[in-house]
């Protein structure tokens, strides 16, 4: 079976992260605030697509590797790792007394982390670098996968990068479209999204270190991978989607998505 070479996992990641969130900032940077809609079903779709990778791809292999234990721990951890990011995100940055993680989400400003349901232009500044801190955070575990992938299926390593690329571009218009109404200049925002995708570099590495240890090791990076996916999927994008388009269409794009994501397995 033909592997990737570490170079070229790390130039996948870089197209994928960076380049993807890129595209988003530029599109932000094109529809202005007409992007929303659009951040909603491409959003829907790629969830969808990633789903598909999850269940079919990631899972699998963890299996074969390591076992149903080594899955579902995988599994496990990975989805937690996110949902504590994302609780510590939400409590630093909501005003609210009690439990922040258990505050439901109105409206589409909410879902940047940002309980500051405004028009001000500050509001809006302040909900796009936190919602870019938090996709760095999100970026990570995706090229985890890239570099625990490419050292054993090349074919799946691209898969895989197509995967996060597609995904990333309606993330980064979700980070770069409340910046622009912000205020936050276009072309700025665009770099910040370029910096944004950086983190999946990052993510390849300790894929590529942690993945070629042994065989558990691989089948923990997969299961890992895919658990925290699956949590920014169905607590992030899903929901957000739902939110911002205010109809059922984000289910049934959602849906769409996880059909090609499937037959992008296929393929490969």
């Amino acid at each position: 079976m033909e592997l990737l070479t570490n170079m070229n996992i790390l130039l996948l990641s870089a197209l994928a992260g960076v380049v993807g969130m890129g595209l988003g900032g530029v599109l932000s940077a094109l529809l202005g605030s007409k992007g929303e809609k659009m951040v909603s079903i491409l959003l829907s779709l790629a969830g969808g697509v990633m789903i598909a990778i999850v269940l079919f791809e990631l899972i699998p292999e963890s299996y074969e590797y390591g076992g149903p234990v080594a899955a579902v721990l995988g599994l496990i951890a990975g989805a937690a790792v996110v949902w504590a990011m994302s609780f510590g995100l939400d409590k630093f940055t909501s005003k609210r007394k009690g439990n922040a993680a258990q505050a439901l989400h109105g409206n589409f400003e909410e879902f940047y982390h940002s309980d500051e349901v405004v028009a001000r232009k500050k509001s809006l500044l302040r909900a796009g670098l936190v919602m870019m801190f938090a996709l760095g955070i999100h970026n990570v575990p995706e090229g985890i996968a890239m570099g625990a992938a490419g050292n054993v299926d090349s074919a799946l390593g691209f898969t895989l990068a197509l995967m996060i690329a597609l995904h990333n571009i309606p993330e980064g218009m979700a980070m770069a479209t409340p910046l622009i109404s912000g205020g936050f200049g276009k072309w700025k925002t665009v770099l910040l999204s370029l910096l944004t995708g950086l983190t999946t570099i990052f993510g390849a590495v300790i894929g590529m270190l942690v993945g070629g240890i042994s065989e558990l090791t691989l089948a923990l990076s997969f299961a890992f991978a895919g658990g925290a996916m699956l949590y920014v999927v169905f607590g992030e994008m899903l929901p957000h989607s739902i939110v911002a388009n205010k109809s059922r269409v984000p289910t049934i794009v959602m849906l769409a998505g996880i059909v090609l994501g499937f037959l992008m397995t296929l393929i490969h």
